[in-house]
């Protein structure tokens, strides 16, 4: 049987052996801005896709659209928590080969930047102080929270229409 799934445009998308053809950046946006990040656990809806613009926006104009489309891969196999990805090293493998192929589709760079895993860092420290329930895992990833706070977050609505507006403006 053939393993695939129907996207949020009415596409086939093979997630294990995919035609890039079937990829839709609206598919990616909207898949994102359904997924709660943290599993969940947050103290408010806040979605993959809202998280994916603020990682845009406090990256160089030249590692913006990496920082959008970082996710890109969780808009076709979900997000998982990173304890429990990190158990299952068969779908990161998963996870890494989509995220490869989904990139060379948008016209970026192989392997992701470094600065790019710098700022999701910096925005999950910033999540976690700013709508996770305290924690003591602040300084565990080595990077400072944004002085900014996330003080509203948005619907899944806004946040589709914010993720396709900024990857508008960096895609042209």
């Amino acid at each position: 049987m053939e393993s695939w799934i129907l996207t949020s445009t009415g596409r086939k998308f093979c997630p294990f052996s995919p035609d890039m053809d079937a990829v839709a950046i609206e598919d990616i946006a909207h898949s994102l801005s359904m997924q709660c990040r943290y599993n969940g656990h947050c103290r408010v809806f806040y979605s993959v896709a809202e998280h994916s613009v603020r990682v845009s926006r406090i990256l160089p104009d030249e590692y913006a659209l990496w920082g959008l489309l970082h996710d890109a891969a969780e808009a076709y196999l979900s997000d998982m928590p990173r304890p429990v990805k990190y158990q299952l090293t068969a779908f990161l493998e998963y996870e890494d080969a989509l995220l490869k192929q989904l990139a060379a589709h948008f016209g970026l760079s192989w392997p992701m930047p470094d600065a790019v895993k710098e700022a999701d860092d910096i925005l999950l420290v910033t999540e976690l102080r700013d709508i996770m329930p305290p924690s003591p895992r602040l300084k565990e990833f080595g990077v400072e929270p944004l002085e900014e706070r996330i003080v509203e977050t948005l619907l899944p609505q806004e946040a589709k229409a914010l993720f396709l507006e900024r990857f508008g403006e960096l895609a042209g």
